[in-house]
């Protein structure tokens, strides 16, 4: 199993997973289809599903353009917003692709109809991957939009955070840097959270992607897969753990405002010249 990382737009990836034997290719979150398809003739790899993770504009937007030009194309998800969608899938329902299974994770949080995809391949000794959309980042996780805390928090501790600690994290955005700055200031004596910061930093001198992390290490430094230790508790002033979630998550808007302004109308820009009309949505 081959994994591309795709950065596209202001901060997103796109992915394509390539089954090296059958030379099948799926795609995770089209937001650029046609620089995905450049990518396609470029491995020699045949199309034939988009996993969306949600249904956002800048995860799904593309699925309509890239139907259009791969007729027969597979489109799935667990949100009927979804653009282009031709299948709703469900929590647990389980793909092959090849060598390749896929496991649908409902990860309700950021928004209620959000999937995450647990790919592994059969009779290989590589790590499995999740495709984890904006349910989990490195170190942090998408705003908490449409779901209660308390399914964000069964979303990001029981169904994410119990997948095998090897697992490798592709998540939906490139956020490392101001996660792991609101991380350090939840936990200020983490060393795991400073070393971490310490090489994002080069990363991005290096214009470099941070991604993929592993479930491990997020375990270490990603406060939102944290709730249950003592200093996340004592930042947040709460010890239930769906309240200490909710609590980390209003805190990270907050921070997130104050450090990085939302410009709409720049997004607005940056979609248009990617060739992706509408309005622009939270993320």
């Amino acid at each position: 199993m081959k994994v591309k990382v795709i950065p596209v737009l202001e901060d997103n990836y796109m992915y394509l997973v390539i089954e090296e034997r059958t030379r099948e290719a799926v795609a995770v979150d089209v937001a650029v289809p046609k620089r995905l398809l450049e990518i396609v003739g470029r491995e020699g790899v045949s199309l034939t599903t988009v996993l969306t993770t949600h249904h956002h504009w800048d995860h799904a937007r593309g699925n309509v353009e890239l139907a259009r030009l791969r007729p027969g194309l597979a489109v799935l998800g667990a949100d009927e917003r979804i653009c282009a969608l031709t299948r709703r899938l469900v929590h647990g329902e389980e793909l092959r692709f090849g060598a390749i299974h896929v496991r649908c994770l409902l990860t309700p949080g950021h928004t209620s109809g959000h999937m995450s995809y647990f790919l592994w391949e059969e009779e290989c000794p590589d790590p499995p991957a999740v495709f984890s959309g904006d349910a989990l980042s490195v170190a942090g996780c998408g705003l908490r939009l449409e779901s209660t805390a308390q399914q964000m928090y069964e979303s990001l501790t029981e169904t994410l955070g119990s997948l095998p600690p090897e697992t490798k994290v592709f998540c939906g955005h490139e956020h490392t840097l101001g996660n792991l700055e609101f991380a350090q200031k939840v936990e200020p004596g983490n060393d795991h959270v400073r070393a971490k910061l310490s090489w994002a930093k080069k990363r991005d001198e290096d214009d470099m992607p941070t991604v993929p992390s592993t479930l491990s290490e997020e375990l270490l430094y990603n406060p939102f897969l944290r709730v249950a230790e003592e200093p996340v508790r004592k930042f947040t002033g709460k010890a239930a753990p769906a309240e200490v979630l909710e609590a980390l998550c209003k805190e990270r808007a907050s921070f997130q405002r104050a450090a990085e302004p939302v410009q709409p109308q720049a997004r607005a820009l940056l979609a248009l010249q990617w060739g992706l009309l509408g309005t622009p949505r939270q993320k």
